[in-house]
Order: C-alpha cells, then structure tokens, then sequence
C-alpha cells in the first residue's frame, strides 16, 4: 500500500510540472503507457484512500491534454466504472469526477467500446442507484453533483443507457424532489440531467407528463435571480421539451406567459450588456462576458418557438419583443432622439446606419426568425402599436426590407466558399417573405409599402437579374448547398416581387409566371426536397444531434420549401397579375400532381388555392377515393334527401356525423327553422337488411346541383364546379360550417400552418359513430382480459363498425355483404385474427393508414416475447390482407415486418414457422434469409431439431446462398486489388 501511494505522489507530482507547451513532448507521450497502467493496477485493489488519490491523478492526466491518452482509455474507463458501486462516498465520487472527465475528452471512434464496458461494469445502474440513496442532510453535495453530472454525460453520449433511467419511477421522482426544493444548491446538474433525458422523446413526454411544478420551476431557473450557469441551462432544457409542435404547445399550456417573459427579459437584459460592451470596445471580462452571450444566444433559440401558432404569440408581443428585438439589432437606436412619426426615407436612413454598424452580427438570423414567425402567425385585424411604439415596429420593418434587398443584391454573387453571407441572406429574405404574407393587414401593407420604397432605385434592374439566373436553375446538374440557399433567396426575391403591385405586370411581361411554373414542375418531376434547417444552420443544435426516438415533424413547409415559395409566387401572379390562359391545362395538371404527391400541407394548400381560380375544389385522398364510390350507390344507405322537384339523394349518415354534421337533422327543430323538414324512421322494403331510413325534406331554396357537389366534397375531399355554381355552393357551405371549404372559397391565402383537412373516419368508431352501426367485427380467441364494451355487454373482443365503410374499401366484403348468403345478413363478422391485429385492420379501413409498431427506445428494450408478441399481429394481418385482396395493407405489413426482422434476426427462428404455418412462403423465405447468418450456431443448439424439415431447408439454402455470395464479393475485392491476377 505504501509503494502504491509512492507511486501515485510520483505520478501526481510529475503531471503537474507539465505545462500545456509540453504536454505532447516525446517524455511526456511515452510516459502515458507506463501512468495508464500503474494507475490502472492502483484502480483495480479498490483501496479506499489510495484509489481516490489514483482517481484524482486521473483527473490531472485527462487535464494535460495529451494527444496519446485516447489510446489507452479504455483501460481507465473499466475500473473506475467498478468503483462507481464503492459503499465509500468518497472512493464514488472521486471515480465519477474522473470518469466524467475521460468520457467527456472521449473521441467518436472509442464510443462503443466504452459503452460495453460501462455496460458491462453496469455503471448506469450504480450511477442511479447513488442518486436515489442521496440525503442531502448527510451527504456531502459534491457526490449527488458528480453523480448527476456524470449521468448526464452517459446519457448524452449513448442514446440506449435513457430508458433504464426516465422509466425509473423511484429515479425520476427523486430528481423531481430535489429540484423542487428552493435552496437545493445543485439545481445546475439537475437541468443538464433533465436536458439529456429529454434527448429521448419519451424522457421529454415523461418531463412534461410529471406537470406544471418542474416546468414552473424551470422558468424560475431561467430568471435573473439564479446564477448565469443555471439560467442557461434552464433555457437549454425548454428547448429539449419544446423540440416538437405538440411538446411545446403542452409546455406553453402550463406555463406560457411566464416562459415568454423570461424570454423577453433575458434577450432584453443581456441585450444591454453587449450593447455596454459594444459601444465601449471592452472586452476584458472573460468568462462572464462568454457566459453572458451564451444566456442571449440560448433565450433567441427558446424564442424560435414562435414557429408555431399558439397563445404565446400574444404573451411575446404583450412584452414589446417588436423593440427588444430592434435593440438586439441597431447598436445606437435607443440613443437617438425620434419622433412618434418620421418619412420613410429618413426610416431609411436610420435603419441603414444601423445595419452598417454590425452589431451583433451572429444574432441577426435569429432576429429575422423570430420577427417572420410573429408575424406570419398574426390575426388579420392585429396592430403592433396595441403593444408599445409604432415607430419602432416601423424602423423594424424598415432594417428587415433593407436586409432583403441586400440579399437580393448580393444573391447574384454569393458563391460556394461563402456560406455565411449566403445563410445570413436567406434568413432576411424567408422573414420578409413570411411578412409580406403575413395574414394581419397592418403588417404585410406596411411591409409591401417599405420594400418597395427600398427597391425603388434598382427595383427592376434585380428583378431582371432574379427571373434570367431563375430560368437556367431547372436545366443546371450542380445543385449543392450553397446553390439551395441561392436559389432558395431567388425563389423568394421573385415571390416578393410577384407580391408588390408596383412590379406585378412587371414580372408578367418577363415571363415571370412562366418561370415560376417551369420551376414548380422541376421540384416535382426532380424530386428535389429540401428542408430549411439543411439551409439555416441557426436552426441546428450540435446537442440534439444525439437525440432519440423522435419521428421527423413536418412543419408547414415541409421538405419543399423551394416548392411552396415558387407557389406563393404563382398564387400572387394568378390571381392579381395578367391572362395565363396558354399554361392553363399545364398549371393544373402540375398543381393536381402536388395535391396527390406532397405530403406537407404548405405546398398543398397553395396548390388548392391556385386550383380554385380554375374551378377545382379541395384535396384529393386515398379514403375519399374509396368512400367516394358510395355517393352515388343506394346500398347502405339511411338517410335520403327530398327535393321540392321531387327527386332524391340518399346518403350514409356515418360519414355525415364525421364529415359534415350540420347536414344531419336535429333531434329537436328549432320553432324559427322551416327549411327543413325531419320524418321519423321508415322501413325500406327495397333493402330488407338496411336500417330505417330516414327522410329530410328540403326546402325550395336547396339547389340540388350544389347540394350534390358539396357531398363531393364530404365524401371525396375534392369537386369541380363553375362560377354560378360555386355562388350557390357559398351559401351551403356558410350555414353547414364547412371551414375547409369557406376559406378555399374566400380566395384569401392560406394562413401559415393551416392543417389539411383531415379525411380520418375513425370518429365514427367511437359515440360520435355507434348510434350508425351496422355490423360488428368480432376478433378470434385473443389474451386480452377484462373486455368490455363501452356500447354494449358482449364479452367477446369486438369493433362496432359501418358497412358502407368497410364495403368501400375492402372488394371481398363488398362481395360477402352483396352475395345473399347467410354472411350478407349477419350482423356479426367473425374475423379469423387477433384482437391487436383487428384493431390494426380496422384503423386501416377508417384511416388508410396502419399504425407502426413500437420503436426506438421502448422497441430496444422490450423483451423477446413482447417483440414477438407485437410482431405476430402484423403476420396475420399480412396473411388477411392477401386473402382479402387489400394491397397496401400487404405492403405496408410487408415492410414493418421486414424492418423488425432486420432489428432482431432471433425473431427468425418463431416468425419463419408462423409464416409457414399460414402458407406466406413469400415471408418464409425472408424469415429465413435473416437466420441465414446464425445456421451454424441454430443448428449446434438444437433449435433447428424442433422445426419442419422444409423449413430448415429454407434455412440451408439461405446460408449457401449467403456463403456464396460473400465469396464472391472478397474474390472480387482480391480481384480488383491485383492479388489474384498473380
């Protein structure tokens, strides 16, 4: 023992006469070797106080820097993860503090080693298990901050180690406890836990499930009464949780106005602390000063939660963010003498010196951000001088049109080695872009106002240039990142002036709709998708890289933001500029092409706004297409129109409650209402096996054709129609509350972030849809306990289901319901699959779209009975969909089990015999191509004894094939090297 602490001094005293300047020196780099080991060996006897010394010479080695280290970190990873389970506080701490120190200087490429040591050492778990014996009355506070800050750094680092802890109930609500308390001294290493478990999607859902007290006291966190570090950790944990729409909306519901005032304040507050800085060309302050931009860059990120609609649009604006923001970006505004009103030129003038000043040059894209979302996020009739100084909001707009126009400027220039011009530039032309389009009048007649007294000078001279270089975009091969971002500005430079009315013929006369056209066919015959982030590196987040389980969210304009500004463009043109009569059949067909083929609603929406100047209505779907070919069928149908002429239309009321209720009769008629008129149910001898069959009589002022074309629109999601027939069809559409519709109607641009409507019939599934049943779908023998039904008391697992819904969609039951067999009059279907896999099929049906399974964290640690278990439904619904002839069921089945095989290939060995046993040769033979490359090792163990003669054939086979195929492919690598042609 006493050599060893010899030995340990020695080491110690020889670390800390080595300076940075010699840290690589040729002594110093082969002396590592020789320390690594002996401190390795001094490690491994787990004696109390020579091991926290040889800990804390850990500490200093990693403090050298010494390039040669990483060889050997795997052998220091590896006992100090041991020590990590020491009943000796201090051995636990001092192990954490230099574990934490050589897995945060760990390079990539030694990451997966390191983790199966720590798996291996199971360091998460005694990580956990000190955190949740932690007394902070008789701890020491230094082993819960070690502890806490090496968790972290684990959980960071290694996606897999998060679920163990954020599923840890005990775990999660210590953490909580301590959080919580006002004086806890640790709160800093709290938040970063926080933030990496919120790196999962489920951690974060798990945070914010746990309510309103931690994110409460989140917000405090980032108030100016905590110290700098807690403040900015605060603020990276809101971000963590609000890394998606629907986090951030449930994290606004509990605390947004306070979250937006702490927001406003630290921008404001450390806004005026640069400003200091600035003006007084100090910058002497060190590490506070670096702390201090850190707190503002980290409150603009918070703040791009703007990106969404939502009620903290008005907490931000009840804080005059419009003047926080126009100090973030002119260094001496606040030391002029204004006006309440001032020219514009002399706006100008202000706004110009400003800009040229440079100040805080790195914060301006998240300016501009902020700025284009609040204002593409407005209500129509909203003033920003509601909320503070006009004039400032005025000299905001002023800086923002100036900023594009120099992006316009510069766009002609901007080549591939500069990128931080090109990303500064698009950021200021997407927010002008935004604010021009921005639905609240006051905003975009102000700012179309201002950018053309700004372009005044040189306006069609830039134009000219942006429509030529726009035109030999389509036709050119190199399309990097730096031609996305430039053609990005161009794409919206051309939109903004298709916008202002000063340039509108303008851009007729030089073919500019005809370059827009060509380009939005181009996106899509191309394919080319791009999304903003890949443009906007503000928008990135070197942290989240790690993050886990989350499934891509696709804002408005998706991965077409190229798409949807060329459509912006055409929409103006279309509509306020000039004949494009030559394109028509053309426009339509492309606009047509987007409806069917973009998933983002952006482009959609757009697209079904150019449509209805040309008399097309709606948006085209899958289910619309099926439940479409009912509208004009009798056959299950039980409410029928009578018109004053004396025709009739029948209809499925099913699809009404869903779609359209207000076209479906009140229970009780109010005394003032005399259009319609509701008879009581009556037997319909024609279809013996239908309900009773309601009649509505309409009154005179019910135009059957428009009636009709609105039912289109129910059943379909789309119709077409002509100008004296759309005027029939406003009306309609008014009092039956169709909103879709009404807007697609009033011609007015689709507001930012208008969802599509929705075409999901699975409300008729629950009350909405029960009173309509017509069959019931019963599931076969299933492991489900304690069914019951909340419609009624049969205890087999059944659905409540529709007829004309399932009839629509499905060509075999349409057959069974219309064959006049015992089946066609049965009110129950018993179909031969299990209750998970029934559920599946019916979400199809009411849906066209089948749920996925489990992934990410919760699929990686199910067990392998729950994954086959999952799995087995998906069987047997592929199995269904190919008796039942439903094809995009098979694919999609087909994928997701594929897909899972590929995860675990064990699931092989029990999926190949299900396959078998339902004759799906086809999944058989894939099952088998995946246990291909654990033959060997199946047939040693026996497994394969159990299974059919055929089946291990398949297997065989599959194992020659991959032999062979694998020899080839060295051969060819020997061959290509020259190895073999000796």
């Amino acid at each position: 023992m006493e050599i060893q602490r010899h030995v340990v001094r020695s080491i110690v005293a020889f670390l800390d006469s080595i300076s940075g300047d010699t840290s690589n020196q040729p002594l110093v780099k082969d002396s590592v070797a020789d320390i690594v080991g002996a401190l390795v060996l001094v490690l491994q006897c787990k004696r109390v106080n020579i091991a926290s010394l040889a800990a804390d010479a850990v500490i200093k080695l990693v403090g050298i820097n010494c390039s040669s280290l990483q060889l050997y970190v795997s052998d220091l990873v590896h006992p100090l993860s041991s020590l990590l389970s020491s009943r000796e506080l201090e051995l636990a701490t001092s192990s954490a503090t230099a574990l934490n120190m050589v897995l945060s200087d760990l390079s990539f490429k030694k990451e997966k080693d390191v983790f199966e040591i720590l798996k291996e050492t199971k360091a998460v778990v005694n990580v956990v298990s000190n955190i949740k014996d932690f007394h902070w009355d008789t701890h020491p506070m230094d082993h819960f901050q070690e502890m806490a800050s090496l968790l972290s750094v684990i959980l960071i680092r290694w996606p897999p180690s998060r679920y163990s802890v954020w599923s840890d109930a005990t775990m999660m609500d210590v953490l909580q406890t301590f959080f919580l308390k006002p004086d806890f001294p640790a709160k800093v290493v709290v938040l970063k836990l926080y933030s990496s478990l919120a790196l999962c999607n489920y951690g974060a859902k798990k945070l914010i499930e746990n309510g309103e007290s931690i994110l409460r006291m989140m917000v405090h966190c980032m108030g100016s009464s905590e110290p700098l570090s807690v403040r900015i950790e605060g603020f990276r944990l809101a971000q963590c949780l609000a890394a998606d729409e629907n986090g951030c909306l449930k994290m606004i519901s509990f605390c947004g106005e306070p979250l937006a005032t702490a927001i406003v304040n630290a921008m404001k507050c450390q806004g005026l602390h640069m400003k200091r800085l600035f003006v007084s060309e100090r910058s002497t302050e060190g590490k506070r000063t670096n702390d201090q931009m850190s707190l503002l860059l980290e409150a603009c990120r918070l703040a791009l939660i703007t990106r969404w609609a939502g009620k903290h649009h008005s907490f931000f604006w009840e804080q005059q963010i419009h003047n926080v923001l126009l100090d973030l970006l002119l260094e001496n505004f606040k030391n002029q003498s204004l006006e309440h009103s001032l020219p514009v030129e002399e706006q100008i003038t202000i706004a110009q010196d400003g800009l040229n000043s440079n100040f805080l040059l790195v914060l301006r894209p998240y300016i501009w951000e902020i700025l284009g979302c609040l204002a593409v996020h407005c209500e129509e009739d909203f003033k920003p001088n509601m909320h503070g100084n006009e004039l400032c909001f005025s000299i905001l707009i002023t800086c923002a049109c100036l900023a594009f126009a120099e992006a316009i400027r510069k766009g002609h220039h901007i080549c591939e080695n500069n990128n931080v011009d090109a990303f500064r530039s698009e950021s200021a032309s997407r927010m002008v872009f935004l604010m021009m389009y921005s639905p609240c009048k006051y905003i975009s007649s102000k700012v179309r106002f201002i950018l053309a007294k700004v372009l005044k000078p040189f306006g069609k001279e830039y134009l000219d240039r942006l429509v030529h270089s726009l035109n030999y975009i389509p036709s050119g091969d190199n399309f990097g990142l730096s031609n996305n971002v430039n053609t990005f500005i161009k794409l919206v430079g051309l939109a903004c002036y298709s916008g202002l009315s000063e340039y509108q013929n303008k851009v007729a006369e030089i073919d500019g709709i005809k370059t827009l056209f060509i380009f939005t066919r181009w996106c899509l015959s191309n394919h080319v998708h791009i999304g903003r982030p890949s443009s906007a590196p503000h928008l990135q987040n070197a942290f989240r890289e790690r993050a886990c389980c989350w499934a891509p969210t696709e804002e408005w304009e998706g991965k077409d933001t190229l798409l949807l500004c060329s459509l912006c463009g055409l929409s103006e043109l279309v509509f306020h500029a000039g004949d494009i009569n030559r394109t028509e059949p053309q426009v339509v067909k492309i606009l047509q092409d987007v409806l069917i083929n973009i998933s983002a609603p952006g482009p959609r929406w757009l697209a079904a706004h150019i449509l209805s100047s040309f008399g097309f209505y709606g948006f085209p779907n899958k289910i619309g297409k099926a439940i479409g070919k009912a509208l004009k069928e009798t056959e299950h149908a039980d409410m029928q129109f009578l018109f004053t002429n004396g025709a009739s239309l029948t209809v499925h009321r099913v699809i009404l409650a869903v779609r359209c209720p207000s076209l479906l009769p009140p229970k009780q008629l109010p005394r003032h209402e005399n259009d319609i008129d509701y008879h009581s149910e009556r037997y319909d001898p024609e279809n013996p096996s239908s309900m009773f069959l309601k009649e509505v009589r309409l009154s005179a002022h019910v135009n059957e054709e428009a009636l009709l074309k609105l039912l289109e629109f129910v059943y379909l999601g789309f119709f077409e129609a002509g100008e004296e027939l759309e005027k029939k069809l406003k009306a309609i559409a008014k009092c039956c509350n169709l909103q879709p519709l009404i807007q697609i109607f009033s011609r007015k641009r689709p507001k930012w972030g208008t969802p599509i409507p929705s075409s999901d019939l699975t409300p008729a599934l629950g009350p909405v849809g029960h009173h309509f049943s017509d069959i019931i779908l019963e599931a076969e023998e299933t492991e489900v306990m304690n069914w019951k039904c909340n419609f009624c008391s049969l205890l087999v697992p059944h659905v409540h289901a529709h007829k004309v819904i399932l009839w629509s969609s499905c060509d075999y039951l349409r057959a069974m319901f219309q064959s006049g067999m015992q089946e066609s009059h049965s009110q129950t279907i018993k179909v031969p699959i299990n209750w998970e896999a029934l559920m599946k099929l019916v979400h199809w049906f009411y849906s066209y779209d089948l749920p996925n399974p489990p992934s990410g964290c919760l699929w990686d640690n199910m067990s392998a009975e729950e994954r086959l278990h999952e799995l087995q439904s998906y069987v047997e619904l592929y199995w269904l969909a190919e008796f039942w002839i439903l094809e995009d069921i098979c694919d999609t089945c087909y994928r997701v089990i594929v897909s899972c095989l590929a995860a675990d290939r064990q699931l092989s060995v029990k999926i190949i015999q299900i396959a078998a046993g339902l004759s799906l040769w086809k999944l058989a033979e894939v099952a088998a191509d995946y246990m291909a490359p654990l033959y060997n090792r199946l047939r040693d163990s026996g497994i394969l004894e159990g299974m059919d003669e055929v089946l291990i054939d398949l297997v065989r086979a599959a194992s020659v094939r991959l032999s062979q195929e694998h020899g080839h492919s060295v051969g060819e690598k020997l061959s290509s090297s020259g190895l073999l042609t000796w």
